[in-house]
């Protein structure tokens, strides 16, 4: 049956879009079919086309005004600032399983069966991600009027989210302070 032929038997409501798939030279018959995502549209007797959406939000484009010397400066310390509290942390809980390690820019925190953190650095986006069990992957920017690293998205701080989580997690009160990092610099 031919792509065309394919395409009248959609019902007229379905809105469909075309591109050229240039990788495989074949052009593709849908890209996206805006149908309910707990539905299938039927295409033919053995072909369905469904729409995917992703849970990871589209990366915001980071316009900070931060030279690359002083991001280094900044994030540097903050990194610096969180390997120490982290380890005072994970010695008081005693916790064998429990370790952090800092190495090129990536901190990682394993919390044994809580899962792990993975905080690096990003210098081409001037930010600091966050990869948490929890909440997920997070971009955090400088910004200078809190002095703190926060998310555009939310406008929560990089060690309020790690202060609250860690907090449930271990069920101790966590209290990191990564707010004022640029005070360790000047």
């Amino acid at each position: 049956m031919s792509p065309r032929n394919l395409l009248r038997r959609i019902p007229k409501s379905t809105s469909l879009h075309w591109q050229n798939a240039a990788a495989n030279r074949t052009s593709s018959l849908i890209r996206h079919v805006h149908v309910p995502l707990t539905t299938r549209a039927p295409l033919t007797k053995h072909f369905y086309v469904c729409r995917r959406t992703l849970s990871t939000p589209a990366p915001m484009v980071n316009v900070s005004d931060l030279s690359i010397e002083r991001y280094h400066a900044l994030s540097d310390a903050t990194m610096t600032t969180l390997l120490e509290r982290l380890e005072d942390l994970l010695d008081t809980v005693g916790n064998d399983a429990y370790e952090v390690d800092y190495h090129s820019g990536v901190l990682t925190l394993n919390l044994g069966t809580h899962g792990t953190y993975v905080i690096n650095k990003q210098p081409p986006n001037k930010q600091i991600w966050l990869s948490s069990p929890l909440s997920g992957p997070k971009r955090y920017d400088y910004v200078p009027e809190s002095d703190d690293w926060r998310y555009a998205r939310d406008g929560i701080g990089l060690g309020e989210l790690l202060d609250e989580e860690i907090t449930d997690m271990l069920r101790t009160k966590v209290s990191l302070h990564l707010e004022g990092v640029s005070r360790q610099i000047q």
